[in-house]
């Protein structure tokens, strides 16, 4: 299925149905009074999370959704129905604005939650609220009021506790394919990750977390440039951030600390509470680098960078250093164990 991020959508609640106007008309009770029941309230619209649903896709052509109109009033007090309510299922991870204004409607986060995003309107009265010791044959009545309508902008963040960083190219996509069963596209040119994907990481029984691999980040990627940009939102619920740079033999002249600190600038040009999130550096395809010379270069990057966080050494094709970092995570991510080490 197409992964869609980000839909526009006109939502329309249900008009309440009008209050009746109506007389009470039996035999041998003369003058029998008004008896107009009122109307119905019209349908809500509300959003509910899906569980396994992972994409706003349903929201690409489909863009107006309408509740149930309430039905009217009825003689002899009858109330008329009420407008069916209308469901819309979105992925847990979804937040609703207002397109109009901006604001912020809700958060749907948990499967199953429900949100309410239009109200329908309220049924008229009919002619038996308006009886009085003056007036006992009124001919008055009250309309349903209109259901709100509200234009919504949906933006869906991936719910992942931990994110990948790095270039295109970094192997992000398969350090996922190497700790979990998720199968992202793998090749030997950028940009073969076009949107985010996400991977349960089992590091023991009852042990595991969600991690995501993002499209790679390219310079101005706050800006607009490249696919990063489109993504970066999905970043703000992870509680941690694995930083991927390639520790593998680079062209002449190369600078990895530049590229490191490219991806850096672009989270603080994105959001600054993204760029102070926890952030660990890990230094993938050791593989390609003779052992007698890795730990120089990791020494030389974490100088040129002035790195103080935590710093691994892996490599993803072959999986060596992946458990030990995953191990990491897993104790960092328990609530009872907030300890990490260098490695």
């Amino acid at each position: 299925m197409r992964f869609v991020d980000e839909a526009v959508i006109n939502v329309q609640a249900g008009k309440g149905g009008n209050g009746c106007l109506s007389f009470r008309r039996e035999k041998f009770i003369p003058k029998g009074g008004p008896d107009g029941g009122d109307g119905g309230r019209g349908g809500n619209v509300y959003m509910v999370a899906k569980p396994g649903l992972n994409t706003l896709a349903d929201f690409r052509y489909a863009r107006q959704f309408r509740a149930g109109n309430g039905a009217p009033g009825a003689g002899r007090n009858k109330t008329g129905r009420g407008g069916e309510d209308l469901y819309l299922d979105v992925p847990p991870g979804t937040v609703v604005h207002d397109h109009e204004g901006d604001e912020l409607i809700g958060d749907i986060t948990a499967p199953g939650q429900h949100l309410t995003v239009a109200l329908g309107g309220h049924g008229g009265r009919g002619n038996t609220h308006f009886k009085s010791s003056v007036n006992r044959a009124p001919r008055r009545t009250t309309p349903g009021t209109e259901g709100e309508s509200r234009r919504l902008r949906l933006e869906l963040k991936v719910l992942a506790d931990v994110g990948l960083l790095g270039l295109p190219n970094s192997g992000k996509s398969t350090f996922l394919r190497a700790v979990s069963q998720a199968r992202p596209k793998v090749a030997d040119y950028p940009f073969t990750t076009l949107h985010p994907q996400l991977g349960v990481v089992r590091v023991g029984a009852a042990r595991s977390f969600v991690i995501a691999d993002i499209p790679g980040l390219i310079e101005g990627a706050a800006q607009g440039a490249g696919l990063g940009v489109q993504f970066l939102r999905h970043l703000s619920r992870t509680r941690l951030l694995l930083h991927l740079a390639d520790l593998g033999p680079v062209d002449p002249g190369h600078d990895i600390a530049g590229d490191v600190s490219t991806i850096v600038r672009e989270l603080d040009a994105f959001s600054a509470e993204l760029a102070r999130r926890e952030r660990w550096l890990v230094l993938n395809k050791i593989d390609l680098v003779p052992p007698d010379q890795r730990q120089r270069r990791r020494d030389e990057l974490v100088a040129a960078l002035d790195w103080q966080g935590p710093v691994y050494m892996i490599s993803a094709i072959n999986g060596e250093g992946c458990d030990s970092l995953c191990e990491q995570v897993m104790r960092r991510l328990e609530p009872e164990s907030a300890g990490h080490g260098d490695a």
